[in-house]
């Protein structure tokens, strides 16, 4: 059994904060992977399903952030979980917007429901940073965590929660790296074969290959030479 958790603030007001990406996170889970309509239990908001072969509870601490270790601590009780067996999505100032990592275990960071986890469960378990960037000065932290994401935002943002619940199957079962794929493909798919190829290193623009009507791609000067061979 995996728990996953994700951190934030309940009501409608702090809804679309960055502070909340976490919410959002397994809010996206939970919707696209069929699990159970969200119930009140351990002091939050309960969802369970599978992913997978997994049993997976989706959790959303409604202690508000500075208290959310009480909720998770009171779930692992019930289910006889393990710190490793819990998984903490999560925002991250030190991140730029749409960058994901997953970390095993280390330091709070200053981040206040990292902090409440630290004290309830110790600090083995698993996070998910989800980057929302930095304002730029601390004194600017805590109104621009507590702000709405901006319009200019949702397109990275969908995107990269497409890419959690795509990924979502093989974080349950461990697979940190190929859930890191399955974000990366959503939020930095591979360039098409239509995409305009990057400037050279000199910083001119690439020359595109100029195609005859009879569709030979060779260039004018290699057609002259090929005449005379």
């Amino acid at each position: 059994m995996r728990l996953m958790v994700g951190l934030g603030n309940p009501g409608a007001k702090y809804s679309g904060n960055r502070h909340n990406i976490g919410f959002m996170a397994v809010d996206r889970i939970a919707a696209d992977h069929g699990f159970a309509p969200w119930r009140s239990k351990f002091q939050g908001s309960v969802s369970e399903g599978r992913l997978g072969s997994e049993r997976v509870i989706l959790l959303k601490p409604e202690t508000f952030m500075n208290l959310s270790g009480q909720s998770v601590g009171e779930a692992m009780r019930f289910y006889k979980l393990e710190p490793t067996d819990v998984t903490v999505f999560h925002d991250e100032l030190d991140l730029a917007p749409g960058k994901c990592r997953v970390k095993e275990g280390g330091g709070h960071a200053g981040h206040n429901g990292l902090r409440s986890l630290h004290q309830h469960i110790g600090e083995a378990y698993q996070r998910v940073r989800l980057g929302i960037g930095h304002p730029g000065h601390k004194d600017r932290v805590a109104p621009y965590v507590l702000s709405d994401f901006a319009k200019s935002d949702q397109d990275w943002l969908d995107d990269l929660l497409r890419g959690i619940s795509d990924g979502a199957v093989a974080l349950a079962s461990g697979d940190a790296a190929r859930f890191a794929n399955a974000v990366a493909l959503r939020t930095a798919p591979p360039r098409s074969s239509k995409t305009p190829a990057p400037s050279d290193p000199d910083g001119k623009a690439p020359v595109a290959e100029e195609t005859a009507p009879d569709g030979d791609v060779r260039s004018p000067l290699q057609r002259l030479l090929d005449r005379f061979r």
